[in-house]
């Protein structure tokens, strides 16, 4: 007897759904028991200028066997070693977010934190983001890679990151999905089976309805699907007050020197983000109604640009997650299962994540069974992906800023009291892995490689901790030995490094 396929429909194109059909589609152990179809409405415009990603996206994108060039040059993408933080501090003073460890390259002794090169740097009051060499590349707007003959190499180990048009992204991975249907169609309702609460049929507009096994909602903001069966969101507004996001386009100020990171500018009541692609910069002002009007933050932006903007809308925010991702036989990804404001790039990392548990899980095996438990394994993970993600980005609002009433009232009582137990901790006790539950899978997440050059940067580790740490002679003595031949190696490499300008002029060619 022939088994009956599965029917997977993502609701919703862009990049978590045609992320979402690919990645499923490449895990599936027998593709003739499996039918992906990605459901999407010809009448949804893309919303956003600019996004960026984390190195778990390179990775994604050679595992799906998708060329590196060819996405650069067809999405405009751009490379992306790290963050630029610039006026988070009360001095004023910016600071570096890398995207390496240099820990790894260095293993430390046996019983010493993994981060021990980090902490003897602390140790000496230096910067641990110049130990790396994202941190270098950034400076010099260089690629990372050098030329051996006629092709690249890459100079380190670890991956780097990008920015691109998301529009442009959806519309490449949707070319490469060409065994996935593709159903253009305005769904407009769901058929609910009485007796189990699943989800049987997606109710179209101008078409028969579909019939499914399980239902992916990838549609955004409107929640279309997963709001069907009864799902409750949880708000972070009390921790995450910006509620409101005012995109627009910029030309590049020298299109011959195209930044290869993120921009993150502290504004009087928020951030303002600057994501560079290839043919103009992506800004947006993320910022708090209950500190400043739309009105006075265009002028705000105008008066720091120094030039008008063309603001494309306002989009209004509510930070926070689903109580419950997946329900019944639905499972929300994207932005319609959580939102945070974009200051880490969590969005597509949470997505990818995400998708990597629910492979896991047994939803592309035909033999597997999707059970309670399964289910209910994932939520508690997600929730705590997402929930995680809230208190980093939290904590990037710590530096002591009391100079307009936003900035008052996040120093004075908006640093959740979670996030400040830590800081306290990590007054008189070295920050260091064994403060991070391991997550799921070894899969990346934030963990003391994001959160020390945060905190460094922002000015918030004192030095003793670091020194207690390393206070044998002989560990004191190793870590700055290796931590020096560290840099000598970057400088080195990033001396060979070709210019980010001339990789995408080769990439483009």
């Amino acid at each position: 007897m022939t088994q009956k396929q599965r029917h997977i429909a993502v609701v919703g194109g862009g990049t978590a759904g045609w992320l979402a059909a690919l990645m499923l589609r490449k895990a599936a152990p027998d593709k003739r028991a499996i039918r992906i179809s990605v459901v999407e409405s010809p009448n949804i415009p893309t919303v956003g200028v600019g996004e960026g990603s984390t190195a778990i996206f390179r990775q994604v994108l050679l595992d799906l066997e998708l060329d590196e060039a060819e996405f650069i040059r067809d999405t405009g993408a751009t490379l992306k070693f790290g963050i630029k933080h610039a006026g988070w501090r009360k001095d004023g003073k910016n600071y570096w977010g890398p995207i390496d460890d240099p820990n790894a390259l260095r293993p430390a002794p046996p019983s010493i934190p993994s981060n021990w090169l980090h902490h003897a740097r602390l140790a000496a009051g230096k910067p641990v983001a110049d130990l790396h060499l994202f941190t270098m590349l950034m400076r010099q707007g260089k690629s990372g890679l050098a030329m051996d003959k006629d092709d690249t190499v890459p100079l380190s180990p670890y991956h780097h990151a990008y920015h691109f048009d998301q529009a442009r992204l959806g519309r490449f991975l949707s070319g490469k999905a060409t065994d996935i249907h593709h159903i253009l169609t305005e769904v407009d309702g769901v058929e609910i089976d009485g007796e189990t609460g699943d989800i049987t049929g997606l109710v179209c507009v101008d078409r028969d309805a579909i019939e499914v096994d399980f239902v992916i909602d990838c549609t955004g903001f409107r929640r279309a699907i997963i709001s069907e069966v009864g799902s409750r969101w949880r708000s972070y507004g009390d921790m995450l007050p910006l509620n409101k996001a005012m995109p627009f386009w910029l030309d590049h100020a020298d299109p011959a020197r195209i930044p290869n990171f993120t921009l993150a500018q502290a504004m009087g009541s928020g951030w303002m983000w600057g994501i560079p692609v290839q043919d103009r910069m992506g800004c947006g002002y993320v910022f708090s109604d209950a500190h400043i009007s739309a009105e006075d933050a265009q002028s705000e932006i105008e008066k720091h640009l120094g030039m008008t903007v063309d603001v494309r809308r306002i989009i209004n925010i509510d930070p926070g997650r689903l109580e419950e991702a997946w329900i019944g036989n639905c499972c929300a990804l994207g932005l319609a299962q959580s939102f945070l404001e974009p200051l880490e790039a969590t969005s597509i990392h949470g997505t990818l994540v995400q998708l990597i548990l629910l492979i896991g899980s047994g939803l592309v095996d035909p033999r597997g069974n999707l059970t309670d438990a399964a289910r209910q394994t994932y939520n508690g993970q997600v929730a705590r992906q997402v929930d995680d993600f809230a208190d980093f980005i939290n904590m990037h609002y710590a530096g002591g800023r009391t100079d307009t009433g936003f900035w008052r009232d996040m120093t004075h009582s908006g640093i959740a009291a979670q996030q400040n137990a830590k800081l306290k901790k990590w007054q008189s006790a070295p920050l260091v892995p064994q403060d991070f539950a391991p997550f799921p899978g070894r899969l990346p997440h934030v963990e003391e490689q994001l959160y020390l050059p945060v905190l460094n940067g922002l000015g918030l580790l004192p030095k003793s901790p670091s020194k207690a740490l390393v206070r044998d002679v002989g560990i004191r003595s190793s870590a700055r030995k290796n931590a020096d031949a560290l840099q000598d190696e970057f400088r080195s490499a990033a001396a060979k490094a070709i210019s980010h300008a001339v990789y995408l002029a080769r990439t483009g060619t």
